[in-house]
């Protein structure tokens, strides 16, 4: 074999190391959130079905919402999305967390990896979780919404339901890996969690209309970028909307590209001076 032959072998071989080495930190993350399945599936199921239960079907029969939509059938995208953004934001920001204390965070550096293709693998993973968690939600919704209403609730725009739930749950993905390498400890990450994004997720529209609020709460709920992804992903499944689709979708798209930049620089300054 010549040495050109040779040579030439070697560079495909070192090109291809960097996706090899971005689907193994893919796997891994996977695995890692596999380990505990019980608290990654099955406590959101019985959050869904808890919320469901005593929202959808106890308080539901006496709420009443336009367009002919049930309010059991108007809480299932909530829920679904709720769920995405959640466990992206924790799946994310919990392996750099008890990385950083474990010293595993470290084998990161020697990987051929570039900060990029390391925020997307972890963003990646974290909207797995997510999406595996909002279809366990959906697929409960739907199970009371038989029960409840005798007929399964068809998806009104798949397209734009696949959209705003890719583009939700990367959003928060690159949003835990931020405040991760802000956070100095695991109270911090907690209070982040319970004090910040809780808030916005539930004032985002997931248990309420918009056109129920006072005027002035309405233009305040305006700023609330969850709202968005909310309104988004009932708008895929149900078809109705308290927000105009194209505005929720370059509101969406320009937070993902908001908190892909954060992501990016807190892994630049974080731990990755080399880059």
């Amino acid at each position: 074999m010549s040495n050109a032959t040779q040579t030439e072998i070697l560079r495909k071989e070192v090109q291809l190391r960097p996706w090899d080495s971005f689907v193994s930190l893919y796997v891994r993350e996977m695995k890692r959130f596999m380990k505990v399945i019980f608290q990654t599936v099955f406590t959101p199921l019985v959050n869904s079905t808890l919320y469901l239960l005593i929202f959808g079907v106890s308080l539901g029969a006496n709420i009443q919402l336009e367009n002919n939509v049930s309010y059991l059938a108007f809480l299932i995208p909530g829920l679904v999305m709720m769920g995405v953004l959640n466990n992206a934001f924790q799946n994310s920001s919990s392996s750099i967390v008890s990385g950083k204390f474990s010293g595993d965070l470290e084998d990161l550096k020697v990987v051929p990896l570039t900060p990029q293709m390391i925020l997307w693998a972890m963003s990646i993973a974290g909207l797995t979780r997510g999406l595996l968690v909002g279809f366990v939600t959906y697929a409960v919704g739907e199970v009371f919404q038989y029960v409840i209403d005798g007929s399964f609730t068809a998806v009104a725009h798949p397209f734009h339901l696949l959209f705003f739930l890719a583009v939700g749950g990367l959003t928060f993905a690159n949003l835990g890996v931020a405040v991760a390498f802000w956070a100095k400890t695991f109270d911090q990450m907690s209070a982040i969690g319970s004090f910040i994004l809780l808030p916005l997720i539930y004032l985002g529209g997931v248990f309420f209309s918009l056109k129920g609020l006072h005027p002035f709460w309405q233009g305040v709920a305006h700023f609330n970028p969850v709202l968005y992804l909310i309104n988004g992903v009932r708008y895929g499944l149900l078809g109705v909307s308290d927000v105009d689709v194209g505005l929720a979708a370059g509101v969406s798209l320009a937070s993902l590209v908001l908190f892909q930049f954060l992501g990016l620089r807190a892994l630049r300054q974080g731990s990755y001076t080399r880059w």
